[in-house]
């Protein structure tokens, strides 16, 4: 007979099959025998079996462009084999800065239309609109009873957003980090694709949650940023001035609703010079922008034969056309931009598909965030 020493509590998580992909159902805690090799390696490699959790969100503001595709949604649709993932749009978020809901639901049905034609799949990731799981706003009031005035009016989003809507300084917009940080803690993701602007948001979730984790018990994991590092692609506006925007410089940002006449018309007229100077010159910030499309939407050897005409140009003997390089990344970029374009548009217009997709990512997010605020209401002993 096996002599057993003290036993010892190990957090489970029990894993439930859902058309092939697991989750996470519920934890529960198992009191293994510490002396029982065979038994204990078992569940530690049922544990080990479990997918982190990813959580991202995207407000329903402004169009979808090429910057949003090739820094955050080509990485989503990897992120989907390799981890658990919740994407949502976030229209909640959106009332702080468009308190104006007209268009409101045209732009949520077509933010989730062009993630799926971007492809995320329904089947594999929780696609859900922000304010289809209640949940969210239940941890968002908890959280606010742990967050500060103080340290809320000192982000600068708020800051920022002060400065462009004075006269819509409202609630929603100061307390914006802690909503943002129920949108994490409610599925307990520990990892979240941020750009630098949100960084500061995200240290505050941690905050919240290490907050929370001192007054009631270990409950809420800590967010961290995450991104699949040298994969990043910085993508400028055609005029050189800042990144790509979903809403301003439109005339400058490549939209993947873009038509075809747009996307040439906008192309032809990006911004260019007279040329390099010497040979093997560096490139001013919006001559490389162009290269940097070309690479992302052209064949290699296209590529190639623009870069070794540029290297070759000097002043009185320009090589480089650019031209005719504007014209080849125009047709490029329409091969590449199309098949996206139409299928969203497919999307949208099918209105029982955009209802399935969205009812079934509500039921999937709400399980977890289910799961979450008992575990929550518990702790803070709410469980009347």
């Amino acid at each position: 007979m096996c002599k057993y020493l003290p036993p010892q509590s190990i957090p489970i998580p029990i894993l439930q099959k859902r058309k092939g992909v697991e989750v996470i159902k519920k934890t529960f805690f198992f009191l293994l025998p510490t002396d029982n090799l065979q038994l204990t390696t078992h569940f530690i490699i049922f544990a080990a079996m479990a997918k982190e959790v990813v959580l991202s969100g995207i407000r329903p503001t402004g169009f979808l462009h090429l910057g949003n595709y090739f820094g955050a949604m080509r990485n989503y649709v990897r992120m989907q084999d390799e981890y658990n993932c919740y994407f949502f749009v976030a229209n909640w978020h959106s009332l702080t800065t468009h308190p104006d809901t007209k268009e409101l639901q045209t732009a949520v049905h077509r933010v989730i239309a062009e993630n799926v034609a971007c492809g995320l799949d329904p089947e594999k990731v929780s696609l859900y609109v922000q304010s289809d799981v209640p949940e969210i706003a239940e941890l968002y009031l908890y959280l606010n009873m742990l967050a500060y005035k103080g340290e809320l009016e000192k982000t600068v989003t708020f800051k920022e957003k002060v400065r462009l809507q004075p006269d819509n300084i409202n609630a929603g917009l100061l307390t914006y980090p802690v909503l943002q940080a129920a949108d994490i803690l409610i599925h307990r993701a520990v990892k979240v694709p941020v750009g630098k602007d949100q960084e500061q948001h995200l240290e505050m979730a941690r905050n919240f949650a290490q907050r929370f984790n001192h007054r009631y018990g270990d409950v809420l994991p800590e967010p961290f940023a995450f991104n699949y590092g040298g994969e990043l692609v910085k993508i400028l506006s055609l005029d050189g001035n800042g990144k790509m925007s979903k809403s301003e410089n439109q005339l400058n940002t490549l939209y993947l609703a873009d038509s075809d006449e747009m996307l040439k018309k906008k192309i032809m007229k990006a911004k260019t010079d007279g040329g390099p100077e010497t040979p093997n010159s560096v490139k001013p910030d919006y001559i490389e922008n162009l290269f940097t499309l070309m690479k992302l939407v052209s064949a290699e050897d296209t590529l190639q034969k623009f870069e070794a005409d540029f290297d070759a140009s000097s002043a009185g003997n320009c090589i480089i056309r650019y031209g005719d390089l504007k014209k080849q990344l125009a047709e490029d970029m329409i091969k590449f931009i199309t098949p996206i374009r139409e299928k969203a548009a497919d999307i949208q217009n099918n209105k029982d598909l955009l209802s399935k997709i969205i009812k079934q990512g509500a039921d999937k997010a709400r399980e977890s965030a289910s799961a979450t605020l008992l575990e929550v209401r518990k702790a803070i002993g709410m469980n009347y």
